[in-house]
């Protein structure tokens, strides 16, 4: 299938095994017309990396619900760029943090490690899609 909007690697990070959240976004991304490449859980930061090369992703779409996000995606960008693909859209979603912690502390901290949107649990896929093709430089009728 060649997709007009563009090719996402789609998983769940670390020793996460919540899949129905990634299974919701796998559809709502097909449903925009997207490619994508659904790695599953328990994936590691090597297993996202190697996808995108491996597909030409356009981006790269990290869940976690179990609260272990901060440890588990710490170094993703770092590894990106050490695989000459440091550049690519990097995007988190989910329970990122232990307990309630300030939205916005726990936004910035992904922030800086370098992810290029961060989304907190209950988010829609509408918007992260959204952000995703505005973020591509991309409207509804444009073709890759």
């Amino acid at each position: 299938m060649i997709s007009k909007k563009g090719t996402v690697v789609l998983g769940v990070i670390g020793a996460d095994v919540h899949a129905i959240g990634n299974q919701i976004l796998e559809h709502a991304l097909r449903e925009a017309d997207f490619k994508v490449i659904n790695i599953g859980v328990m994936a590691s930061q090597k297993e996202f990396v190697q996808a995108a090369i491996e597909t030409g992703a356009d981006a790269i779409w990290v869940s976690s619900l179990y609260g272990h996000g901060e440890m588990d995606c710490r170094g993703l960008r770092n590894k990106c760029c050490e695989a000459g693909i440091g550049d690519i859209l990097i995007y988190v979603g989910g329970n990122l943090v232990i307990g309630k912690q300030n939205w916005q502390e726990t936004e910035k901290l992904f922030k800086n490690m370098g992810f290029d949107r961060v989304y907190p649990p209950g988010t829609l896929p509408g918007v992260s899609i959204n952000d995703l093709l505005e973020d591509l430089k991309l409207s509804k009728g444009d073709k890759k």
